[in-house]
């Protein structure tokens, strides 16, 4: 109940204080003004709560009313989630375009999740069984890809009493627990406080790999289901792309795209694009399973941290369904930033370029809400959450604050590089800085699911590459011509690396997503080639012919193999066995003609000398 009323003391941009509203706690939602304006207290003085608004606070003064509702910032659970497009504070878009233009008007409150629709509810519990939070009560198919699974809300356990069955709004009573505190009626809509972790009971250390489509990452540097990663980057080095093609090909069942700040064209591209292109693993748009928070940079700067916390308490909701969820936050820098605003305007001391000293701390509890974990409940299920923040730091300094603490945290590292970008060597991740450690776990599940020497094709592709790293400097002080046909070798096989296998086109339909089978066949092609051309060099081929082989074209094509036609790599793998083994055989063929002929020019001047 919003009867409680304060007033306004202070405005300072999105930061409001106010005074006289009984029993403020922190974090409790407040509507600020005659407007109603949402508003959350961030910090308590005495009389004083200093309240972040997520809406413009142009024409606010002293004296506006404040209305305190007693409750969290909290958003809408339940069937209707997927396809949606939020804002920040989880206010539908399309709703509130119908209903105010093109631009939100200020104060506008909708609900998240729509009153109206009825959704298909059959139940999976009986009654007289016994339930805890967290065990599904039902099912609603929410869309082809998603079933939606109704669960027993946090809190409640006991007796099922009742259990409906049919068409319901998310308003409507499904099912009655009857506990040791009475019976309690449950709707197919819960709220939860965005600040909170949603319970469960206990993670685990994730172990199976988050198949993105893309070669650099998968092979090289793999984040696992549940785990963390940090994409930081120069601007126009590829972090949006990286992050729509993870959001586009993962093979997670549900996708939360959170834009934080990010410029509105760049969500718009998501919501061209989402409703045509084709989810690989069910055959359905790739809305039907993906929910969207448009966070633009025209809008508020404190809404900004509203969204990030909204995008996980939603992730946290369909993970404990037993789903894999994957969470791209682009980009965590602006929301750094908002908190740099506000750290100000509450005359805070301020840390390192200015970010406020809990920077890390703030992160940190974003980020630890990934994970693998145990759902509640009585049946034995697991879900993930995984989050791929991307951080824009200014000039590509990766020393800034927020990489840093962000780096702390994570366990995975995509460096982009503008220096690969202005080369159109996309995606622009640097292999020399960028890590994963999940990489030992995720090994062990290749060789049992791929291939038993991917891991040892991986790790020559990683030696060739770091000892091009090394070659270069001599290249660039006396050319190339100074390095041993060995090296020069080991230069070519690198370049085949780098862009036959790790330079991949987004906007080639074949290109675009690469299965681990292609993966591991595009870069055993690759290794052959090396391995074979090393041979032949051993046996006396010159470097010239063994790099200027016609097969090269064939290898560079490759990538853009169909999925439905990897028996041809595999045909080509062989192809090259043989190509490099003529090689051989011609060059020994001609050292025996050689040996030949200089023994019967041994033997004529043998003669010459044996007639005198």
């Amino acid at each position: 109940m919003e009867d409680s009323t304060g007033q306004i003391v202070k405005v300072a941009g999105p930061l409001v204080v106010g005074a006289g509203l009984p029993e403020p706690r922190m974090y409790d939602l407040v509507r600020v003004g005659s407007q109603r304006l949402m508003g959350e207290i961030i910090e308590l003085r005495g009389d004083l709560a200093s309240i972040q608004v997520y809406e413009e606070t142009g024409g606010l003064g002293p004296g506006d009313p404040l209305f305190g509702t007693g409750g969290a910032l909290s958003v809408e659970l339940g069937p209707g989630l997927i396809e949606s497009v939020y804002d920040g504070v989880q206010r539908p878009l399309d709703v509130i375009r119908s209903a105010t233009g093109d631009f939100i008007a200020r104060g506008v409150e909708m609900p998240g999740l729509d009153r109206e629709k009825g959704w298909e509810f059959v139940p999976v519990a009986k009654v007289g069984q016994e339930v805890a939070a967290g065990d599904v009560l039902g099912t609603v198919q929410e869309t082809k890809s998603v079933e939606h699974r109704v669960m027993v809300p946090p809190g409640v356990s006991g007796k099922v009493a009742e259990v409906m069955q049919g068409s319901f709004r998310v308003t409507d009573v499904v099912a009655v627990i009857s506990g040791a505190e009475g019976d309690t009626e449950v709707t197919m809509m819960q709220r939860w406080p965005v600040r909170m972790p949603r319970p469960h009971n206990g993670k685990r250390a994730p172990r199976d790999q988050l198949v993105t489509g893309q070669r650099v990452i998968d092979t090289l540097f793999p984040i696992a289901k549940g785990g963390t990663a940090c994409v930081p980057g120069p601007f126009g080095s590829g972090k949006t792309v990286i992050q729509h093609a993870i959001a586009k090909w993962a093979n997670a069942d549900i996708i939360l795209f959170v834009g934080c700040g990010e410029r509105g064209n760049e969500m718009t591209e998501v919501l061209l694009e989402f409703p045509e292109l084709i989810d690989p693993y069910s055959g359905e748009p790739l809305t039907k399973r993906t929910v969207l928070i448009a966070n633009t940079s025209n809008m508020p700067v404190a809404a900004r941290e509203a969204s990030v916390y909204t995008g996980i308490t939603i992730a946290e909701y369909f993970r404990d369904m037993g789903y894999h969820v994957a969470l791209q936050a682009d980009s965590t820098s602006r929301w750094a930033e908002a908190l740099r605003e506000i750290s100000g305007r509450l005359q805070e001391m301020p840390g390192e370029e200015g970010f406020p000293a809990y920077l890390g701390t703030r992160l940190a509890s974003f980020y630890e809400r990934a994970g693998l974990a145990r759902c509640a409940g009585t049946e034995e299920r697991t879900g993930s959450v995984t989050i791929v923040g991307s951080v824009s730091p200014p000039g590509g300094d990766l020393s800034e604050p927020v990489t840093q603490a962000t780096l702390r945290v994570v366990k995975v590292f995509w460096g982009l590089e503008d220096r690969l970008a202005f080369r159109r060597h996309f995606p622009a991740i640097n292999w020399l800085i960028s890590y994963s450690l999940y990489l030992g776990e995720i090994e062990k599940r290749w060789n049992e699911e791929v291939a038993g020497d991917f891991h040892r094709l991986r790790s020559e592709a990683m030696s060739v590459l770091q000892r091009e790293a090394e070659l270069e400097e001599i290249v660039r002080l006396i050319g190339v011509e100074a390095l041993s046909p060995a090296e020069r070798l080991v230069m070519e096989t690198a370049k085949s690396i780098r862009e036959d296998f790790l330079q991949q086109n987004a906007f080639d339909e074949i290109d675009a997503f690469s299965s681990l089978r292609k993966q591991y066949l595009l870069l055993k092609l690759v290794m052959t080639f090396g391995s074979e051309a090393g041979k032949a060099l051993e046996a006396g081929a010159g470097i010239k012919e063994v790099i200027g082989h016609p097969m090269r074209e064939s290898i560079a094509s490759a990538k853009y193999t169909p999925e439905e036609d990897l028996e041809e790599l595999e045909a080509l793998i062989a192809e090259v066995e043989e190509a490099m083994k003529l090689v051989v055989e011609g060059v020994v063929h001609d050292h025996e003609l050689t040996e030949s002929a200089a023994g019967r020019a041994r033997e004529k001047v043998k003669k010459v000398f044996d007639t005198y």
